[in-house]
């Protein structure tokens, strides 16, 4: 869930001069991705007052004196310069061209000169680094897309960058996430202005969600800043993901650093823009959601081979960072893979996490009709000895199902031996059907 801050109060804040509530200035630079840069321009430049949605008054502004060249090479003509920013009292950065180069010195001299005289500060994507190279963000949290948001961090340690928001809003200054997370910003805005119903009418016109929750956790992978590579801390962090299998801590790693665990806190964060600890455990989180969608060891073994003290643990990692528990993440994946043999068919997400802690089922699952020839092959089968069913030898004892010892029953055959039961922990995955994982809330703030 985004975060939402009430640090500076919107309505505390006072435009000064020229400069009006409802007027939006998008700022746009030549090499800007073209998805970005149509956001505001969608949100804020068309007249949806039939809706209900209350009109902005839209100024498009070129951030520099050169032709505005977007994706797939278009060249796009701005009406406005500069100077139409001192009549916003919103001001959008829908992206930067590259975080590797500073932004033009008249347009940070603009941005700082409209915050100053209380406008609203957008910053959508990578045009965070617009921000931060203005000094806006200095001491304030903020985010952008994951994968350049160690860049962001390092660059600018000052910020309080979270990988993991979708947007922050700080007040007068607000930045989102990747692509889409623009499309959520601006929606916030719409909200924090006109309120929910104006919000939910834009949503509905542009068939979007009026306010998604979760973050960017989910999408979060193994990728480092590139500067990395060339880092004493690199060797580390390789050996680290080549056995997040191992249980280890951080001190391990800082002393594999020959570092103290102080020193090896302050490097690894001034690196990666993450404290190490974090950075593990989202490693690791990482590493189980991989195993959850590949393969068919269960819960317990998952969390063994991604280096968890205990399958609880896991459970708790996983949920806080991916919004649902392991064996409902799994359920959700498998339905909306193809389908294609009996294991890769899904799992009822709430009766695979009951089975995970050992829990007892004793109504069986209802099933489909079957046809008389079915039927028959199932008495036929249920009355064969035990171990022509299972290869176990003679006087072993019946399969259980799950820990609970429980023995799995034919339904409307009394309570028969269970046919083909699965390996303990693991749910028969016919019986149960897909259920797609909740997402969590995250407290605001």
């Amino acid at each position: 869930m985004s975060q939402d801050s009430t640090t500076v109060p919107e309505a505390a804040r006072k435009l000064s001069g020229r400069r009006r509530r409802e007027i939006v200035a998008v700022l746009l630079f030549s090499g800007g991705p073209i998805f970005e840069s149509s956001i505001p321009l969608s949100v804020f430049g068309i007249d949806r007052q039939d809706a209900g949605v209350p009109r902005y008054r839209l100024l498009v502004c070129a951030g520099e004196d050169v032709p505005l060249r977007t994706t797939g090479g278009l060249e796009l003509t701005a009406p406005y310069g500069l100077e139409a920013l001192s009549r916003a009292g919103t001001v959008v950065v829908p992206a930067w061209r590259s975080i590797t180069q500073p932004p033009p010195a008249a347009a940070l001299d603009a941005l700082r000169r409209a915050h100053e005289e209380g406008a609203r500060i957008v910053g959508l994507c990578t045009g965070a680094f617009v921000l931060a190279a203005a000094g806006l963000l200095d001491g304030r949290p903020a985010t952008t897309h994951w994968m350049y948001a160690p860049t962001l961090a390092k660059r600018y340690p000052s910020v309080h960058v979270d990988p993991r928001e979708l947007f922050v809003d700080d007040g007068d200054v607000l930045t989102s996430a990747g692509t889409a997370a623009g499309i959520d910003l601006c929606l916030h805005i719409v909200r924090t202005d006109h309120g929910a119903d104006a919000a939910g009418a834009l949503a509905r016109r542009l068939v979007v969600p009026p306010r998604r929750t979760g973050g960017q956790e989910r999408y979060l992978d193994r990728s480092l800043p590139e500067e990395i590579g060339a880092d004493p801390l690199a060797e580390v962090v390789a050996w680290a993901l080549e056995h997040l299998h191992e249980q280890f801590d951080v001190e391990t790693l800082a002393a594999r650093a020959y570092m103290s665990r102080r020193t090896f806190d302050r490097r690894f964060r001034s690196l990666t823009g993450s404290a190490p600890l974090q950075w593990l455990i989202t490693q690791r989180v990482l590493q189980a959601q991989r195993l959850l969608e590949t393969s068919d060891y269960s819960v317990d073994e998952v969390a063994g081979r991604c280096g968890f003290r205990s399958p609880v643990a896991l459970r708790g990692h996983f949920r806080r960072q991916l919004g649902s528990s392991p064996a409902a993440y799994r359920a959700a994946y498998r339905a909306r893979r193809p389908q294609s043999g009996p294991a890769d068919r899904p799992e009822r997400g709430e009766r695979a996490e009951r089975a995970d802690r050992g829990e007892r089922f004793d109504r069986p699952e209802p099933v489909e009709p079957r046809s008389g020839e079915a039927l028959m092959s199932m008495r036929r089968t249920a009355m064969a000895p035990a171990h022509a069913v299972t290869g176990a030898p003679l006087g072993a004892p019946p399969p259980h199902s799950g820990h609970s010892g429980h023995i799995s029953h034919v339904p409307g055959h009394g309570g028969g031996p269970g046919i083909n039961a699965p390996d303990p922990g693991k749910p028969d995955p016919d019986l149960y059907a897909p259920r797609l994982p909740g997402q969590r809330e995250r407290p605001v703030g």
